[in-house]
């Protein structure tokens, strides 16, 4: 992969694609370890009260790391440090990159200080109030030392923003790695003799080591750095400015996550490990896919736009749209229809019994749902991010949440945590709409014409793989369910792509020419 910023002998879609194609492949190590993660986990703790605590410690250390360090940084800081390096200001660049991460420090650990003092009321009466006291007090312990993670997590999220801005995504795309082996580790040596507090150091060690594996990449890009602190600088104002809203809209994230903690706290033993194991798995084909391609999109886009290139953005996110719809719609139909047989396969085991599989894959049908939702909703996002306009999609994820908790305030009794799963399925599609409809806008187009051309191929391909899929379930319902899982999942994937290329797809004929590199 080249370092420069822009390579003119090659396309910026050429260019997406090679760069996404690594980062997949090192997002399927990432993930295929992350499940590996879950199955050692399950098979220790299964769906059960411990497990339950540590994720509701979770949350508020997560909270407090997406909004001030996550997503938001990344969508404030890449576009304002990729503009200085578009216009060959390394000096300024490196100068507001160690301005930033300097602030970033001492702003994460003065919440983690504070959130570590309030944690008991927090637990109590925000995150979990309908735990027992046992299980509340285990929660506080877990969350306090997990808080330190938070900080460290944070200057890696910056650092991964830095390399990418280069177009390097090797090492962070390897960081997660790290990150996973690290709770594996925990969870096998230690969890027998420490329960579920092996976790927590599984999960401090881990971001410890998602930022050290970085570190080389900063010293080949001559990474300078200065202990200077500043919200005066331009550039700090800034990254503060972009921030702002996307902080916002972070919180209406976070806010979904802990109204569901909240509200499957009062539901039977085991709904919220439920839930987050069907997340987990919703997201391997959202991660591998969108997150991915949107990683090595967004510096891509941050270039256009600091140049002023609207038509070459159009034509690129057009052909990424048409690429992550032809990869995610067959996904979605697979993770639904093959639910049942994933999870065997992946996670029944040990302490995950036959209960916890019908409760995981309950979640797991209406998450399924929504899969292209998040899967173009991190595409259309970033779009508007590097156009410095982080207002829109913040207030549209604001709506969306407030649809999300009124979908599950309703659906949670009739359907308990599958309600729940479905709200925000359905709150996820929506804001898909709007955010495709407003970009449109903005950017005077995507191609639609070129996008729907490719959606109605998309579109008959899966309807083929799925009569298939549903002829060999019937066919063979007497195999055990990780079979099923491997045998018709590997067929399914073949009748797509036979179907696709006999359609006329563009992007099965491409895919190939796309990751090949020049």
């Amino acid at each position: 992969m080249s370092d420069s910023l822009v390579a003119p002998t090659t396309s910026p879609l050429n260019r997406i694609a090679r760069a996404a194609s690594l980062v997949m492949v090192l997002f399927v190590i990432s993930r295929v370890l992350g499940l590996i993660r879950e199955v050692v986990i399950g098979a220790q703790f299964g769906a059960g009260a411990q497990l339950d605590a540590y994720l509701a410690a979770f949350r508020l250390p997560d909270l407090l790391f997406v909004l001030v360090a996550g997503g938001a940084l990344a969508s404030a800081f890449i576009p304002t440090f990729s503009e200085r390096l578009a216009h060959k200001d390394d000096a300024g660049a490196w100068d507001l990159a160690a301005k930033v991460a300097n602030l970033l420090v001492l702003a994460l650990t003065a919440f983690a200080i504070l959130a570590a003092l309030f944690a008991r009321p927090l637990v109590e009466h925000v995150i979990a109030p309908g735990f027992s006291s046992a299980q509340q007090e285990l929660t506080v312990g877990l969350m306090r030392w997990m808080l330190v993670s938070t900080i460290i997590f944070g200057l890696s999220g910056l650092v991964m923003g830095i390399l990418n801005s280069f177009q390097h995504f090797l090492l962070p795309a390897l960081a997660p790695v790290f990150y996973n082996l690290a709770i594996i580790v925990a969870a096998l040596l230690l969890a027998p003799v420490m329960g579920v507090q092996a976790l927590v150091i599984g999960v401090v060690v881990g971001s410890l080591l998602h930022l050290l594996i970085q570190v080389p990449g900063l010293i080949h890009y001559h990474a300078r750095w200065s202990p200077s602190v500043s919200i005066e600088d331009p550039g700090v104002r800034e990254v503060l400015r972009l921030m702002g809203p996307r902080v916002l809209g972070l919180a209406v994230v976070q806010i979904n996550f802990m109204v569901n903690v909240f509200l499957a706290s009062n539901l039977v033993e085991g709904s919220i490990s439920a839930l987050n194991y069907a997340w987990l798995i919703m997201l391997l084909p959202q991660g591998i896919f969108a997150q991915a391609i949107a990683t090595a999109a967004f510096p891509t886009f941050s270039t256009q736009a600091a140049l002023g290139q609207r038509k070459a953005m159009q034509e690129t996110l057009g052909g990424i749209l048409a690429l992550l719809l032809f990869l995610t719609i067959p996904a979605s139909v697979l993770l639904y229809l093959l639910r049942f047989p994933a999870i065997s396969l992946l996670l029944e085991r040990g302490a995950f019994d036959a209960r916890a599989t019908e409760m995981t894959a309950y979640a797991l049908a209406f998450f399924s749902i929504g899969l292209v939702g998040h899967a173009v909703v991190e595409i259309t996002a970033r779009g508007f991010y590097a156009l410095k306009d982080t207002l829109t999609p913040v207030s549209i994820g604001i709506g969306a949440m407030v649809v999300n908790v009124g979908l599950s305030l309703l659906l949670i009794r009739p359907m308990a945590h599958g309600g729940l799963a479905l709200a925000n399925s359905v709150a996820t599609l929506a804001e898909m709409v709007i955010l495709l409809w407003l970009l449109r806008g903005k950017l005077g187009g995507w191609e639609e014409s070129r996008v729907g051309r490719s959606l109605i191929r998309t579109l008959a391909a899966s309807a083929i793989m799925t009569v298939v899929v549903i002829g060999l379930l019937k066919v063979l319902a007497g195999w055990s369910g990780p079979v099923q899982a491997v045998v018709i999942g590997g067929a399914a994937v073949a009748v797509y792509a036979i179907a696709a290329w006999i359609l006329g797809s563009s992007e099965i004929r491409s895919l190939p020419r796309l990751l090949r590199r020049s």
